[in-house]
């Protein structure tokens, strides 16, 4: 009759059994994180960015990948678990520091994924708010929102993996500085064309319907956002931006 019990003793059938249950849960984690995701509306929250559009290039997507990732996490620990309960390396101080880093990796990787995907789509959402603003610099604002937030991301990764980020917090710093500065200065007539057209919503001299003439552009007004009035004239439409209403004046056309 065979001794079963010396058996399951061994150090080696101990570490199978971890790995294989290790196997076992991972899927199922990745498996309930792919339906909780996609219930929870991930998906179509993720649709559109350029990071899905990758992911779905090669085959996979966004959902999938954060899926499969927290799988290799439970994975990687089932196997370190293993190696070590099977002693194939006697070094405790190796391990506690593999055990340490593994966990902070996976959050790094994680705040990765999720800071390419807000930065896509934070500057989806930028382009489409300023897409009637007719003012050539608008257009390298969505652009440096999104290296903003990617930058922020990076710094946050390197510093869950133990990498000293007070250099990459000064130059930070700078770059924020620097927007400010430039940003004040080639986007002047963007700022200016903002402070009018609040002053224009609060007080609204014009309303829609209303016929005025603005330097010499006349028509009736169609539409008046926060940074440009638009006014059409028979087949003719008119984008003004709200600095020009103030610099030229406003004349409203009477009957």
């Amino acid at each position: 009759m065979v001794e079963w019990q010396p058996l399951l003793n061994e150090p080696a059938v101990i570490a199978a059994a971890v790995l294989t249950l290790g196997l076992a849960v991972g899927y199922l984690v990745g498996r309930l994180n792919e339906e909780l995701l996609s219930a929870s509306g991930v998906p179509e929250a993720v649709e559109g960015t350029p990071f899905e559009r990758t992911a779905q290039s090669i085959g996979t997507s966004t959902v999938e990948i954060v899926a499969r990732l927290s799988s290799w996490f439970i994975y990687g620990i089932a196997v370190l678990t293993a190696i070590h309960i099977a002693q194939l390396l006697d070094t405790d101080a190796f391990w506690l520091r593999v055990t340490e880093f593994v966990p902070q990796l996976f959050i790094a990787v994680l705040v990765l994924i999720l800071g390419f995907i807000v930065a896509d789509k934070t500057e989806l959402i930028v382009s489409e708010y300023l897409r009637g603003v007719k003012l050539p610099e608008v257009s390298v604002i969505p652009k440096v929102v999104k290296y903003s937030v990617l930058y922020v991301t990076f710094i946050i990764a390197l510093g869950q993996v133990g990498v000293h980020v007070l250099a990459l917090l000064i130059l930070l710093t700078v770059y924020a500085i620097g927007i400010v500065i430039v940003g004040t200065v080639a986007f002047k007539d963007f700022l200016v064309s903002s402070a009018a057209g609040i002053y224009l919503l609060l007080n609204q001299p014009y309303g829609i319907g209303d016929e005025i003439r603005i330097g010499d552009q006349t028509g009736i007004v169609q539409e008046v956002d926060l940074f440009v009035t638009k006014i059409e004239d028979d087949s003719e439409e008119y984008i003004v931006p709200n600095r020009k209403v103030f610099e030229d004046g406003i004349v409203r056309m009477r009957d």
